[in-house]
């Protein structure tokens, strides 16, 4: 919970100076953003131009775009405290903000389809069109279980394991390491340089499962209001 606190806070003040020196850019007209800035920029243009608008276009993506730039990159910061001395673990990697971020995921797709067509939305969800009525008691409890159930589950789960996966193999990398080097001597302490190695190389991995998390879960949010705004509901 430290962990988290402490990303939340540090996000928000990130983004605060982000926002100013934009703010302040647009009412001048003549500020010439930094690397610090443009990083800024570039990372919440990719969101809005790369997620948003090619599921969502412009109109809706940007109607969107403050869930979706919270969920990438609170989830991005929680995933590389898993790699940062001191920290030692991905705040995603135990359940609670996972499910938190899933959940608000589903009620946005839900509130999408229903602002969209209204109460039709959960009648062509779970009764879908061009399907023989008879097939309905089959087709009915797998819409309900696919859409209502599983997509908050597999976005919690799949983020969650992946992290949790990461954290285990980083600890048990470097307590082998840690023993290798420390309570072993002779040739049985050259296996710590194998340790660390590999422990080199997952960290080096877990930043791109980090990145690669992050990018998953904010798609699918998108894919999922992208589903509820569709035409055929």
């Amino acid at each position: 919970m430290l962990v988290r606190l402490l990303i939340m806070v540090l996000l928000i003040v990130l983004f605060w100076v982000w926002a100013r020196r934009f703010d302040i850019a647009r009412k001048t007209q003549s500020y010439v953003p930094g690397r610090f800035q443009l990083v800024g920029e570039i990372a919440l243009n990719f969101v809005r131009k790369s997620i948003a608008h090619e599921q969502l276009g412009q109109k809706d993506g940007d109607r969107f775009l403050p869930l979706l730039a919270t969920i990438f990159f609170t989830t991005l910061a929680m995933n590389f405290t898993g790699i940062v001395p001191g920290l030692n673990i991905a705040a995603t990697s135990v359940i609670g903000l996972p499910l938190v971020m899933a959940v608000a995921s589903f009620v946005v797709f839900i509130y999408a389809g229903v602002k969209a067509h209204g109460a039709t939305y959960f009648k062509t969800a779970l009764f879908p069109p061009g399907v023989p009525k008879v097939m309905y008691i089959l087709v009915t409890p797998i819409e309900f279980l696919s859409t209502f159930i599983l997509r908050p589950l597999t976005l919690t789960v799949r983020l969650t394991m992946n992290m949790l996966v990461g954290h285990l193999l980083l600890v048990l990398a470097f307590s082998a390491t840690h023993f290798f080097f420390f309570y072993t001597d002779g040739l049985t302490a050259l296996f710590g340089v194998g340790t660390l190695v590999f422990g080199f190389a997952v960290t080096l991995f877990e930043i791109l499962v980090a990145i690669l998390q992050a990018y998953v879960f904010t798609v699918l949010s998108t894919v999922y209001i992208q589903l509820s705004l569709a035409e055929e509901h």
